[in-house]
């Protein structure tokens, strides 16, 4: 199992001050540009590489260790036969963290000492722990995108079809309605939309 992961940060829930004005013969749709605020959301989505559905969704006010320590506990508890857990993320320190790792570590077959994390150990820093989590031997490997190149994890690719498909033109009058928005937009890409997406590029070396 391949799964593309990440979080997106300050969804906003916004709502226009005035209804849009639909469009009509020969006149696109007018949106209201004042706005009222009502708070923001983080999203974090795991992307199912293989069959193009998002197999985990949570919507939240925090993105923290401990919310994605949740979200990967379920993705993994989705796979309880899969030999290999394959997790694509970017480089952010919650990726690397003692969560991630204490996932892995219960994955194996023998119990593992972590050590302590900024003491000893596999959890003494970023480094033993990146280490660890990309360990091709074990049932969860992590793979991270090099900095500056989270456009490689395809997660990416489908937060782009949430924000022009959903998020753009909305309006929300509450993070409760924005966050049932999201998810119902996520139930509705999978039965309808969800396909794998298809590299173009080749790899080829870019030229100026």
């Amino acid at each position: 199992m391949t799964f593309s992961l990440d979080e997106m940060t300050g969804i906003q829930a916004i709502e226009r001050a005035m209804p849009d004005i639909p469009m009509k013969s020969g006149r696109c749709v007018k949106a209201e540009f004042e706005y009222i605020r009502h708070g923001t959301q983080a999203l974090i989505a795991s992307f199912n590489v293989v069959t193009g559905r998002i197999d985990q969704a949570d919507v939240g006010d925090t993105r923290t260790e401990k919310d994605l320590d949740v979200h990967l506990r379920a993705v993994v508890a989705q796979c309880p036969d899969a030999p290999k857990i394959h997790v694509v993320m970017d480089c952010l320190n919650t990726h690397q963290s003692e969560a991630v790792v204490r996932i892995a570590a219960e994955l194996e077959p023998e119990p593992l000492e972590l050590g302590v994390k900024g003491k000893s150990g596999i959890l003494k820093s970023i480094f033993t722990r990146t280490q660890f989590l990309k360990d091709p031997t074990h049932r969860l490997v992590v793979h991270l995108t090099p900095k500056h190149c989270s456009w490689l994890n395809q997660i990416e690719i489908w937060f782009s079809i949430l924000v022009r498909k959903l998020l753009r033109r909305s309006s929300f009058t509450s993070k409760a309605q924005l966050k049932a928005r999201i998810l119902n937009f996520i139930a509705y890409f999978n039965r309808t939309m969800a396909k794998p997406f298809k590299w173009t590029y080749k790899g080829k070396p870019l030229v100026a």
